[in-house]
C-alpha cells in the first residue's frame, strides 16, 4: 500500500507488513512471558503469522502463541464486526466450503458480500488490502477456523484437539509438545470439524459410528472421535504430511546417520538386497523408508504400498504408488494393504516398497515375493534387531526361522523422547541360520554410530552374486562415502536432487566423480 494511503487509512485498517522469513529471532519479552523459547514467522494463504513459543513461571509444558502480524487489536475488533454481519447477511454460521476451497474460489454471493463490508469499515482500503483482509475473515468464518493457522506452520507435526474447554495442542520439531493459545468455541464446532473432513474423503463420524480415520488428499492422517466414547469431549488429532520428504542428506546433517552408515545401506539397495526398517512409534521408519528409496536406481519398475501416501520419490523414477481404501459405510468396498501387495506381483515390479508389516497374510506375501526375485523394503514395529527377529517369526506373524535370510538387513530406528532426537539404533545382517548380526550399533553417550561386528553374510552374498572381492567392496564403500559427503556440502537436499545424483551414479559415474573430485556443485 502506497505510505500516504497508510496515513488516512492507520485508525481504521491494519498497516501491511512484508512477512519475514521463517528464521529465528529474537522477541521483546511480553509480561507473563518470562521464558522467551523461538519465535519465527510464516504465510498463512497470504496473511503473515508470527509464532512466539515462551515458558510460564508455574507451567510444565510451554506456550505456543499465534499472532496474525499486521491486524492490531482494534482492527481486529472491527474484522469481527464484519464477520458477525456477513454471517447474518449470507445466512452461513459454520459452512462446509471444501470443495470451494479446493478450487481456489469462493461462492460469488459470500464474495460480494465480503468484499462490499470491508469498504463499508474501511473506505481507504486498496485492492491489496481488501483481498488480504478477505483471506483473513474467510479463514475466521469457513473451513477449520484458526487450525488451518496451524495446519500451515511446517514446524509441526500433530495437531491435537482434546476438548472444547482445553486449549490445542501441538507437537513441535523442535520443541515437542506445545499448548496453543487457541481455545475452540464448544463442542459443536469440533465435531462439525470432524464432519467437514470427513466429507472431504467421503467418510462420515455420528453418534452410532464415532470412530474416524482419514487421510485426506494432501497426506494429511486425521483420528476423529466423538463423546461419549471419548469422556471428556469430542477429538480431533491431526498428523501433517512433511512438505519436504527427508533425504539421505538431511539424515547426515541432522547427525541422524553418518556416511560410513549411509554408504553400507546404498551398496545393499544399489544389489537388491531386502531390507526392513524397525522402530517405535514416530521414531522415523517411514522418513527412513524413504531415505532407503533415494538409492533406487533409475531404469527399475518401483511399486510402493501405503495407508497413507507419505512416500515421496524422485519424480523421473517408474514408481507406482498405491494406497489402500477403507470401506464404505456398509463395510464394502475397502482395499487391504494383503489386497494391493498381491495385485503388485502381478505389474511385474523390479522393487516393492511396502508401508508396514502388522499381520502373517502379508508377511507370507510379502516373504514370497522376495523369494520370487522382487527386492522388498518394508516397515515393522520393534525397537531393536532382536525384538523385531522375535516378532517375526513368533505368533502372530509366524515367519519361519528357515525363511528369514531372505532380508538381508535390518535398519533400527530410535527416538529419544526426551529430546525428541531420531537417530539410526542399529544395523544388523541375517545369517543363514536366521538370526541376526549387528553390523552397527548407537552409543548413547557419544550419539555415534559405533562398528558392533565384520560383515559375515552381506560380504559373503556380495561375493557370492556379484563377484566382488572384500577389498572391492571396501574401496566401492569410500567411493559411496566421499559421495555422500560431497552432497551434504553442496547442499543437495531434495527428493529430485538427491535422485538425479543417485541416477548419475548408475548411468555415468565417471561424470559424477569428477563433480566430487574437484568438489564442485552438480550442474
Amino acid at each position: 500500500m502506497p505510505k500516504k494511503k497508510v496515513k488516512r487509512a492507520a485508525k481504521r485498517k491494519p498497516a501491511r507488513r512484508a512477512a519475514k522469513s521463517k528464521k529465528s529471532r529474537k522477541a521483546k519479552p511480553k509480561p507473563g512471558q518470562p521464558g522467551k523459547v523461538d519465535t519465527y514467522n510464516f504465510l498463512a494463504d497470504k496473511i503473515p503469522i508470527t509464532i512466539n513459543i515462551y515458558s510460564k513461571k508455574g507451567d510444565f509444558v510451554p506456550t505456543y502463541e499465534v499472532t496474525i502480524q499486521a491486524i492490531s487489536e482494534n482492527t481486529e475488533v472491527i474484522l469481527e464486526n464484519i464477520r458477525k454481519e456477513l454471517v447474518k447477511q449470507v445466512n452461513l454460521g459454520i459452512v462446509d466450503i471444501t470443495e470451494t476451497k479446493k478450487s481456489g474460489m469462493i461462492e460469488e454471493s459470500f464474495k460480494t458480500t465480503i468484499e462490499i463490508l470491508i469498504k463499508k469499515y474501511f473506505p481507504d482500503a486498496d485492492e491489496e488490502t481488501i483481498e488480504f483482509l478477505s483471506g483473513y475473515l474467510v479463514q475466521r468464518s469457513l473451513g477449520l477456523g484458526q487450525i488451518e493457522i496451524l495446519m500451515h506452520d511446517e514446524s509441526l507435526e500433530e495437531i491435537a484437539i482434546n476438548r472444547a474447554d482445553e486449549p490445542v495442542w501441538v507437537y513441535h520439531r523442535r520443541h515437542g509438545w506445545l499448548r496453543t493459545t487457541i481455545i475452540l468455541q464448544n463442542e459443536d464446532q469440533i465435531r462439525h470439524y470432524a464432519a467437514m473432513i470427513g466429507r472431504r474423503v467421503g467418510r462420515q463420524i455420528t453418534i452410532l459410528e464415532p470412530l474416524m480415520d482419514a487421510n485426506l488428499s494432501t497426506g494429511d492422517r486425521v483420528n476423529a472421535t466423538l463423546s461419549p466414547v471419548s469422556l471428556k469431549g469430542n477429538t480431533i488429532t491431526l498428523r501433517k504430511f512433511a512438505s519436504k520428504p527427508w533425504t539421505i542428506t538431511d539424515f547426515i546433517a541432522k547427525g541422524s546417520v553418518d556416511t560410513e552408515t549411509a554408504a553400507l545401506v546404498w551398496l545393499g539397495v544399489q544389489y537388491e538386497m531386502s531390507m526392513i526398517i524397525a522402530g517405535g512409534t514416530a521414531s522415523g521408519k517411514t522418513s527412513m523408508l524413504n531415505v532407503v528409496s533415494n538409492f533406487f536406481p533409475p531404469n527399475q519398475r518401483i511399486i510402493s504400498i501405503e495407508d497413507t501416501h507419505e512416500l515421496q520419490l524422485p519424480k523421473f523414477l517408474h514408481w507406482i504408488p498405491l494406497v489402500t481404501r477403507l470401506p464404505n459405510t456398509e463395510g464394502k468396498g475397502g482395499i487391504t494393504m494383503l489386497d494391493l501387495l498381491v495385485n503388485s506381483l502381478r505389474m511385474r515390479p523390479d522393487r516393492v516398497v511396502f508401508g508396514e508389516i502388522r499381520r502373517k497374510a502379508e508377511a507370507e506375501v510379502l516373504f514370497e515375493a522376495i523369494h520370487t526375485g522382487h527386492s522388498v523394503y518394508a516397515t515393522f514395529h520393534a525397537n531393536n534387531v532382536a525384538e523385531a527377529i522375535t516378532r517375526l517369526t513368533s505368533p502372530p506373524i509366524n515367519v519361519p526361522t528357515t525363511m528369514m535370510p531372505a532380508i538381508s538387513m535390518i535398519i533400527v530406528q530410535y527416538r529419544n523422547r526426551r529430546t525428541g532426537l531420531r537417530k539410526t539404533f542399529q544395523v544388523a545382517e541375517i545369517l543363514e541360520s536366521g538370526g541376526a548380526s549387528v553390523l552397527k550399533q548407537l552409543d548413547m553417550k557419544s550419539g555415534n554410530l559405533r562398528n558392533a561386528s565384520r560383515s559375515k553374510a552381506v560380504v559373503k552374498n556380495l561375493q557370492l552374486y556379484t563377484g566382488l572381492s572384500p577389498r572391492e567392496i571396501s574401496k566401492d564403500l569410500k567411493q559411496k562415502e566421499s559421495i555422500l559427503k560431497w552432497m551434504v556440502k553442496n547442499n543437495i537436499n531434495t527428493v529430485d536432487s538427491v535422485g538425479r545424483v543417485v541416477a548419475e551414479y548408475y548411468t555415468n559415474l565417471p561424470n559424477l566423480l569428477s563433480y566430487v573430485r574437484s568438489n564442485k556443485p552438480f550442474e
